[in-house]
Formats: C-alpha cells, structure tokens, sequence
C-alpha cells in the first residue's frame, strides 16, 4: 500500500481495513473505505484537504493482495472525521468491446456514498471537468429521531400525495423560510395534516446532476435543468440541492429532520427510486463512477457490440440489475434507507427492468423482485411498481410476485375517457372503481394491489387534462417531440386558460367528478400535489427540465380555489369514514350492484350514466350510492330503497356550488322526491342512506 501526499504533511496511518460493508463509514476513530471492482488491476482512494478542492491532498494505493477480498478493495484510515472529501480511481482493461472501460486517470465516486458535496456540479457538456471534481463525502450517521419510529399505516388506510420535494416549496408564494428544501417541506406539514393524507411519494431525492442537460428554451434562450431527477448519481445520498443548510453532508441530517417531523404529523415518506438506469448514459455520456468500476457487470451491453448499451429505460443504459453484485448493490440501497433514514416505502421507476435478465428478457420469477418482497427488513415497507418500461414491457396486472403494488395505468385511462364521455366505457369506469378485480383477482391480489390516479407528475395536471386538447411543451426545447401523445383530454371549448364562464363551469365540475371517483374507488387513491386546488403546467405534460413557475406549486392557487380544497378535504374524510370503501378484498354480487339511470340492468356498451349501490351491512357502515352522469344533458336516477328506517341524503354532488358540493354530516340533504334523483350533465352524485 504506497501513499502519495501533496501537502508534505506526515503519513497518515492505515490499516488493511474490512470488505464490508461497502462505502465510507466510520470507525474505530477513523474510515473504513470500501470500492467493488471485480476486474480492477489497481485502485487508489483520493483524500481532499477540502470538498472544492481541485486536487486531492492525500492518495493511497490499495494493494491488490492486502487491500483485497473477492471483489471489495478496502483500507482503513486514521483520524478521518465526517465531513471528509473523497474519491477513487481504478485501473485495468481499457477494452470497450469487451466491455471494460478501466481509466486510472478517471476521478470517481463511490456509488455507495450517503452524501456528495454540491460544488462539483458542471454544466453536462462539459463532463470531462465534472469527472475531475467529483466528491464524495464520510457521514456521520448519528441522528436524534427523538422516539419516533415509521408509521406503518395499512394499505387500507392510506392516502398518497405524489410532490417534488424543490417544486413545493419553491415559488414565492409559498411564503415559507426555506423554499425549495427538505425543510421547506417541513413546513408545509400542518398543510398536508389538514388535507387528510396519509403518506407522501417524493419524486427522486437522491443525488443527481440538474445541470446535466444541454437543451434550451426557444423562447427565452434560458438554459434547461434537470428538474424531475430521474438521472440518478447517488443512489444513497439524498440530493445536496434540495438542502436549506449549505455545509457539506448537512442534506443527511436535513431529510432525517424532514421524514421524523413528517411522522410527528402521522405522515409516512415513501421514496420514488430509480434503479433502471443511472447518470452514466449511453457509450458518450460521462464516467462517474459504475463505467469506471464495474461496466460489464452493472449495465446490460449490445451482444454484437460491448461498446455499446442496451437502452430499456429510454435514458441510455439499462442496469443489469438480476446480477447477483447488482442485486445485492440494490437491496443494501433500500436497507439504508428503510432503516437508517426511517422511510415507509418504495415507488420503483419503471420497475420492469427491474425484471430483465442480462440479455434483457423478462423473467418469471426475476431474482432481484422476489429478494426484495422476500428481505426480511423490508417486509413492513409499501412497494409500489411503475409497471412498464421503455422496452415495451407493460405488467399492469401481472407484475411478478403479489406484495408489488402497482400504478394502475387502467385505472388512469378509463376514468378519464369515461368522464370525457367516450362511448363503451361505462363497463371499465365500473371495473375500476371497483378494485380492477379483471387485473388482480385471478392472481390472489387484493385491491390494494392498485394504486389509483387520475393524474401524476408524468402528463397533464388534472387542471390541464381538462383545459388542454393537446400537449404544449415548446418550452421543452425539443420541438415538440417529447411527452405523451396520448394524454385522453379534453378543453371543452378553448385551448388553455379562458375567463369564459360556462367553460369554467364544466372544467371545475369534470375536476371534481374525477377527483371524487378517485377516494370512492377501492384500490390505493394517489393524488396528484396541487390537483387539489388547480396546479397547471400551462399545458406542458412533460416538466422534467422546467425548473421555474411552471413546475413549483403556485400556492396562491390554493386560496383562489380554496373551495376545491375544501372539497378534496371533505372527500378524503368521507373516504376515511366509510371503510367499505376502502377494504382490500374485492366487491362481491351482494354487496355492489349497478343500475342505469331507469333503475334496471345497464347498457354497458353504451351507457354514459351508470348507478351503483354499495350495501355495507358487513362493514356496520351505511348504504352509499354512486351516480354518474358524463352525458352532455341531465339525467334522473330511480335508486333502489334505502334499508328499513333510513332514508338517502346527498353528500356530494358536484354541479353544486360549494358548500353544497360537499355536505358536512348534519347539514346533507334529504332527495325532494324519494327514490329520484336529478344528475346535471357531467356531474357526480353520492348518497348515503342515514336515519330518517
């Protein structure tokens, strides 16, 4: 083991060290540092005096005999402290067609890092100068959770709000001290408590490059960033930028305060993660850490040409992720962050690369899926598959294993073509609200199976589903060409923003029948941050490079459309209030049955109105019906007979103006006529049966 020093300072002391656990840790009043390579012929560890410092002060060669365990190259050092600044390079093959591409003049990350100083950031085109400032950072991991442990909320009782952690915030109007972090978040929890939802989905806070991109806006000239961070770099360490405290590695002990507040407030965080892919890209893209360590082992590579990647992620590579080193690299990430950073559960983007062997077939049993559902430590988390990928896999309904549950990319669909009227969707609406038994029953699923949206961070806003025809992402800087072209919306009589009243009208009421079929339907409800009170993207469904006020949360939307929150509010208690709703096994003949507006069996091929009577005598609950008009014109409903001594009340309707759209327990409305029940055009009606 030889050590080189810059500084003429004395040695450091070193030791051989441990194989594990893999990365930088503490101990015994110094570091374990650990790097995997399985094909490295030399491996150094880079010390820098300081995080943006451009050269190291101190680099130590491992030797390759005692400094070596299988494929773990370790060294202990003394009197290294949290804080410190670090980072490898590693030789051996420069053999891209054989898939090495070893560059001992590389300056690399450790992938297993917990936190990365901000400062090496470079814009994307300029790679070659964010290689030689790359650093990572020793954690100290000492945190005071105060007693608070994860929440564990059942499936059954969850309400899940989708946010950007930056976006937020991030707008003045939030009014926060803060804005844009962790701590912003913080916050804004006695919001969230009061809305009624129960966990959060955080889009990718793990470490990544927002300068990454070389696009710009054709109107402004600005300079595009990575907002979404869907590129990941650090796979265990929460990103710097989203930090309130700017010293180096502060980000650990900021997210830790976030998610231990958050369940102060009876708030689970689960993480959406990102293993299908990293920051690396294709065969031009920057080496920051895997291409420089493990390239034939970590990335599925062309079979006729190693040089280059197979892409199904649509981001450049595809992690090879059923190789057992990838695999395990994967479950120690979601161990760290289960049970040191205190996390409730996973949404895995697009997770059917989760599924592929090395050649990129997808598997039966897939390996990693099943150690995942199987690990012992992870068995109280909520998993949540993004069921797809850029490959052409869609596994909604059939995602390995039955503990995954899965963004219901049905649900999202027919809901929406129902509500905008298309013909021969009532018998799908009906489907779907009932749990996507058509999905999930034949395996031994449950409804919880299905996460239900309408709307998420990927598309339209649910403000512009109903405002906008067609995408508007000339901001994007790629000529139009990214984003869905399928998005099933619709204007009603103007392309974007209007003061036109009657237009107006039907959007906020197409807003609140989708948002209320959405907490009546069983299955996982997932609610879109900032739907609740008319977020727009102002036609983008594509925001992952705009960085500015179209993607941060307009909070003083939140006052205009006070009276939609209020609604949202209402809906979720109401769902949280009758179980029968909510229950993890699927409807059966007695206890759910449809009706058309006439009160007989529905024309399910072309129905635009459809009834349902949910009995919940099982649940020691009341009667509920749903009545669902998304014709043009009213329609009257003949509902069957309440049970004996009881008589319907409206509890929402949604062509009603507010307060009437939601009633509060007490102040709910008795029908003028027993058993007839006028529904406007596109409109929502529920009824519950209570006490004459």
């Amino acid at each position: 083991m030889g050590e080189e020093s810059a500084t003429g300072r004395p040695a450091l002391r070193t030791d051989i060290g441990v194989p594990l656990p893999a990365g930088a840790h503490l101990k015994d009043g110094g570091a374990n540092f650990v790097l995997v390579s399985r094909h490295a012929t030399r491996v150094w560890l880079l010390l820098y005096a300081d995080p943006a410092a451009a050269e190291p002060a101190v680099m130590i060669e491992l030797d390759p005999i005692r400094n070596r365990t299988g494929d773990m190259w370790h060294v202990w050092v003394a009197g290294v402290e949290a804080g410190q600044a670090y980072a490898f390079r590693a030789d051996g093959p420069a053999d891209p067609a054989a898939g090495h591409r070893f560059d001992r003049h590389l300056v690399l990350l450790d992938p297993y890092a917990q936190a990365f100083a901000p400062a090496w950031w470079n814009d994307g085109h300029d790679a070659a100068d964010a290689r030689w400032r790359a650093r990572s950072l020793v954690v100290d991991p000492h945190f005071d959770w105060q007693g608070v442990r994860p929440l564990r909320h059942p499936w059954s009782k969850t309400v899940i709000y989708e946010m950007h952690v930056r976006g937020f915030t991030m707008h003045p109007s939030s009014a926060v001290a803060h804005p844009g972090t962790f701590s912003g978040l913080v916050a804004k929890i006695p919001y969230l408590k009061a809305l009624g939802v129960t966990s959060v989905e955080l889009m990718p806070v793990a470490e990544y490059n927002p300068r990454e991109l070389t696009l710009s806006d054709p109107g402004s000239g600005r300079r595009l960033r990575n907002f979404w961070g869907y590129s990941p770099v650090g796979f265990f360490a929460p990103a710097a930028g989203y930090a309130a405290d700017p010293r180096p590695g502060a980000q650990v002990a900021e997210f830790k305060t976030m998610v231990r507040e958050l369940h102060k407030a009876g708030i689970e965080v689960i993480l959406d993660v990102v293993f299908n892919h990293t920051a690396e890209g294709d065969e031009s893209g920057p080496t920051l850490h895997f291409r420089g360590m493990l390239n034939r082992i970590f990335y599925l590579l062309e079979d006729g040409d190693r040089r280059r990647y197979k892409n199904f992620s649509g981001c450049g590579n595809t992690v090879n992720c059923n190789h057992p080193v990838v695999r395990a690299f994967i479950l120690d990430c979601l161990r760290y962050w289960a049970l040191e950073m205190h996390v409730d559960g996973f949404r895995f983007d697009l997770a059917s690369v989760l599924g592929r062997d090395q050649d990129g077939q997808l598997l039966p049993n897939p390996p990693l899926l099943e150690a995942i559902a199987e690990a012992a430590v992870l068995q109280d988390l909520k998993l949540i598959a993004e069921a797809w990928d850029a490959g052409g896999a869609y596994q909604v309904g059939s995602f390995p294993g039955t503990r995954w549950s899965e963004w219901n990319g049905h649900y999202r669909d027919d809901m929406r073509r129902f509500w905008r009227g298309d013909p021969g969707t009532s018998g799908a609406f009906a489907t779907r609200l009932a749990g996507s038994a058509d999905l999930y029953q034949h395996t031994g699923e449950r409804t919880i199976n299905s996460i239900n949206f309408i709307t998420s961070h990927d598309g339209f806003t649910l403000n512009d589903l109903v405002s906008y025809e067609r995408k508007h992402n000339q901001a994007n800087g790629e000529d139009g060409r990214d984003g869905s072209e399928q998005d099933l919306s619709a204007n009603y009589g103007s392309e974007g923003a209007t003061a036109e009243p009657a237009v107006e009208a039907v959007r906020l009421r197409q807003i609140k029948n989708m948002l209320g079929t959405l907490f009546i339907s069983r299955g996982v409800p997932m609610l879109l941050g900032g739907d609740e009170f008319r977020r727009t993207q102002c036609g983008n469904n594509n925001a992952y490079c705009q960085d500015n006020e179209i993607s941060w949360f307009d909070w003083d939307l939140c006052a205009a459309n006070r009276d939609l929150v209020r609604f949202v509010r209402g809906l979720i208690a109401f769902r949280a209030s009758h179980p029968v709703l909510a229950r993890e096994s699927f409807y059966t003949p007695e206890e759910l049955a449809w009706f058309s507006p006439a009160g007989d069996t529905p024309h399910w091929d072309w129905e635009r109105s459809l009834g349902a009577h949910v009995r919940a005598a099982r649940d020691g609950g009341a009667d509920l019906c749903f009545l669902a008009n998304a014709w043009t014109e009213a329609v009257v409903f003949t509902v069957p007979a309440p049970p004996a001594g009881t008589g319907w009340r409206i509890a929402v309707d949604t062509a009603a103006p507010a307060p009437g759209d939601y009633c509060e327990p007490g102040a709910r409305r008795p029908l003028a006529v027993p058993r007839q029940v006028p529904v406007a055009a596109r409109a929502l009606v529920i009824l519950i049966a209570e006490a004459a």
